[in-house]
């Protein structure tokens, strides 16, 4: 089991920035690579960001390329989601999850094994 626990959400002013951060416990010699997931109220849940744990790949969704960055500390089994310039419409819930294995498409959700509580954004113009 790998238990995973985000923080750093909140309210901030379109422009601003946020930095949330997803620490994993357990058995994390299980996790591959990590997500960073944005649900709003009645839509799926649509993977924003990924990165792996060994080597330090990461891809994102075109609409965060160039104001969201994600790293991560294998020390200390974090990872975080660095968002600048923020949006009104990147409001909502962000979820960090897990999964065991690549050759899965990183944006589908059904390949990841743990996932996280969820800490909300809200973006206000």
């Amino acid at each position: 089991q790998v238990q995973l626990v985000e923080s750093g959400g909140g309210l901030v002013q379109a422009g601003g920035s946020l930095r949330l951060s997803c620490a994993a416990s357990g058995r994390t010699a299980l996790i591959y690579t990590v997500a960073w997931f944005h649900q709003t109220p009645g839509k799926e849940r649509e993977a924003v960001a990924t990165i792996g744990m060994i080597a330090p790949i990461s891809a994102y969704i075109d609409s965060v390329k160039g104001r969201f960055t994600m790293s991560r500390d294998p020390a200390k089994n974090t990872v975080y989601l660095q968002m600048n310039d923020l949006k009104p419409e990147d409001t909502g819930i962000y979820y960090c999850a897990t999964r065991r294995r690549s050759g899965d498409s990183w944006r589908d959700l059904n390949s990841y094994d743990y996932w996280g509580q969820g800490t909300q954004v809200t973006v206000v113009s």
